[in-house]
């Protein structure tokens, strides 16, 4: 009775499929019938129906007579209501798909499907059922079986004698085609009670209900939240997280991102496309949100618009965060042994302290890049984001492949006292990381290093700048602070260091121009002589193979961010000390200056940059070669292989060969005269 009066134009709309609309009703305790009928023309006729509806008001051919004119015998029996209320809609030509019983069946599903009353639709159905057969029917069965029955006629007719004395009906299935009523609304409305009140296989089979045509296979659920919203704002919402990816978040289409929540008002539906209710970054969210708030008669714009929907937003985005954060927490607990001291129930409510060691781990090889992606654009929520996110790192435990991952909050915990910042590398696979220079130093410290493997780890660090007040640092740019370089000491030697190679970098520098922004002596080293890292607001060699894989990239855009390549030597290294020798005997010798440029190339393609000049780098190589091996790179090319000469073979004549004629054909050895018989 609430959803009375709520539509507005609800009733009217049906002048869209119909030219004429017509509504029939009769009380229990009235004789007569009321007809209200319009055609939209802006006027419109009510009358009563007089008399008892049946028979007595048709005539012989079974029409009837009203104060609108004469109708058929088929339309007559739209008054024969013993109570109740009628609508018959006069279809419009271009609207017979209506005339379809699936089609009307998939709008009542789409758009009923939770309301209270019950919804039939009359539909063919076919069912076997047992007839008897008489004596003419049994005949013609007989004659029908006469001619492969031939061989058995005498056992036929004993027995025949016998069922003649037994005198049983003979019974056969027969199909038949009824008509019959079939509810189409049957799916039960579980979001209107109590979570406490729901069975969890009444939650499976609803997801199953409103996950429908997004999987290939039979859809579960990971994990699921049921609440109910008050305040300026009233709403019940379920929601799901799927186990697997939708098939088009798995295909990347078109409609990948699209959200995948359902609206309902008052248990009506009004749209499942949405995008302004749930973010791009939770689009494998399933579920529904019902309002009592909004009003019915909406559309998209006006909806979009409503202030209410903000609200609803707002409150569904915090609960599937909170929903994640459950399963998160409960894994932590399992794997840390820890028991849960509050209630015991997963993510999914149950009470059996049972708890999946391995549910967010699923989830995150799922649906990990989502929430990376949640970071980058939910500038309210990316602290709660932040907590949810997982990697690998230079820890024992989680340094190999596989599901073992860890969070920053575990980071946190395990840092070094004094430790101020939380350092990380971003490349292309775990074993690169493992074997870069640019955290030899930290690692040998027992530093922890974060490993980001995916190409948005770039973006996403961008806007991750710290973390409980921690900051990030990025452990492939210049500058690289350790904890214990604000000791006094540390910083003195530090001071001396830079002041004895002052002279040998600024020459260093001088070599290259174009290709070092500067040369410092660095402490990030161990057993490397030099590594290349990037400016400190420049590319990464990574970030520039990702800007260079772009389709539309813009290389004069890319330019100003790729900068200028800083050139950081280890003091302490042998190779750099024999170099600073070489330079401090002679400044100009070749020597110094192949070695510097060799260097410097091969430090660049182990720090993950490309060289500008690939062939000139080659070469150098060879020249250090040409070295090792004492050959002199200036020597003459000069062929001198001794070839042997090999006496040729002479062919036998005649030797797998025929003469030319003895494949000679001749038109005149045939006889054209030969007579049919002959052929």
């Amino acid at each position: 009775l609430n959803l009375i009066g709520q539509f507005g134009v609800g009733f009217y709309s049906a002048f869209l499929a119909a030219d004429k609309v017509q509504v029939i009703s009769k009380h229990n305790d009235d004789d007569g019938t009321h007809v209200w009928e319009s055609a939209a023309d802006g006027n419109f006729n009510v009358y009563e129906y007089a008399g008892a509806p049946g028979a007595a008001e048709t005539d012989e051919t079974g029409s009837a007579e009203t104060e609108t004119g004469t109708i058929t015998s088929a339309y007559a029996q739209g008054f024969a209501l013993g109570r109740g209320t009628q609508l018959n809609l006069f279809l419009k030509e271009d609207a017979r798909e209506y005339l379809d019983v699936n089609v009307l069946g998939k709008l009542v599903t789409q758009y009923s499907q939770f309301i209270n009353y019950p919804i039939f639709l009359m539909e063919e159905e076919q069912r076997d059922i047992q007839v008897e057969v008489d004596e003419d029917d049994e005949e013609e069965i007989d004659l029908e079986d006469d001619d492969d029955d031939d061989e058995d006629d005498e056992d036929e007719e004993a027995d025949d004698a016998e069922e003649e004395e037994e005198e049983e009906v003979k019974v056969i299935t027969k199909t038949v085609t009824e008509q019959v009523w079939k509810r189409k609304n049957a799916a039960k409305a579980i979001w209107l009670r109590s979570p406490s009140e729901v069975a969890e296989e009444d939650y499976a089979e609803f997801f199953k209900v409103i996950s429908k045509g997004q999987f290939r296979s039979e859809p579960e659920a990971l994990a699921k939240t049921h609440f109910k919203a008050e305040g300026d704002v009233e709403f019940r919402s379920i929601l799901y997280i799927p186990k697997e990816k939708p098939f088009e978040l798995r295909e990347n289409s078109n409609t990948a991102m699209m959200s995948r929540i359902k609206l309902y008002v008052r248990r009506v539906f009004i749209s499942d496309s949405f995008d302004d209710l749930i973010p791009k970054y939770l689009s494998f969210v399933i579920g529904l949100v019902d309002s009592d708030t909004l009003p019915l008669n909406v559309n998209r714009e006006s909806l979009q618009h409503h202030a209410s929907l903000k609200t609803i937003k707002k409150k569904l985005i915090r609960k599937t965060l909170d929903m994640m954060k459950k399963i998160a927490d409960d894994e932590k607990r399992a794997i840390s042994g820890e028991e849960d001291e509050e209630d015991g129930e997963d993510a999914n409510g149950s009470s059996d302290g049972e708890v999946a060691t391995k549910k967010y781990t699923e989830f995150w090889k799922n649906y990990g890049p989502y929430l990376k992606m949640g970071v980058i654009e939910d500038h309210a929520n990316r602290i709660r984001l932040s907590k949810l996110l997982r990697f690998k790192s230079s820890h024992a435990d989680f340094s190999e492949e596989g599901d073992a991952f860890t969070d920053f909050e575990s980071y946190v915990e395990r840092m070094k006292p004094g430790q101020k910042k939380l350092y990380y590398l971003i490349g292309g696979s775990l074993e690169e990381l493992k074997a870069s220079a640019f955290a030899e130093r930290l690692v040998s410290e027992g530093y922890e290093i974060i490993y980001f493997t995916e190409p948005m780890d770039e973006y996403l660090m961008q806007h991750l700048v710290e973390f409980n007040d921690f900051k990030f640092e990025n452990a492939a740019k210049e500058d690289l602070t350790l904890g214990d370089e604000d000791s006094k000491t540390q910083k003195q030697r530090q001071k001396q260091l830079r002041k004895a190679f002052r002279p040998f970098t600024k020459w260093w520098k001088k070599l290259m121009p174009h290709d070092l922004d500067t040369v410092k002596v660095t402490n990030r080293l161990t057993t490397s002589p030099c590594v290349v890292v990037s400016s400190k607001y420049g590319f990464t060699a990574n970030m520039e193979r990702i800007a260079k894989a772009q389709a539309l990239a813009d290389p004069e855009a890319n330019q100003m961010y790729l900068g200028k390549k800083v050139l950081e030597v280890n003091p302490f290294h042998p190779a750099i000390k024999k170099l600073k020798e070489l330079f401090e005997q002679d400044e100009e010798g070749e020597e110094a200056r192949q070695m510097a440029v060799l260097m410097y190339e091969t430090s660049l393609l182990e720090s993950g940059f490309e060289p500008s000049d690939a062939r000139g780098y080659a070469k150098r190589v060879y020249e250090v070669m040409h070295w090792k091996f004492g050959v002199d790179s200036e020597a003459d090319i000069v062929d001198d292989f001794v070839y042997e000469e090999e006496e040729e073979e002479e062919e036998e004549a005649g030797v797998g060969q025929q003469p030319e004629e003895d494949f000679a054909f001749n038109f005149d050895d045939l006889d054209m005269d030969m007579d049919k018989e002959e052929l």
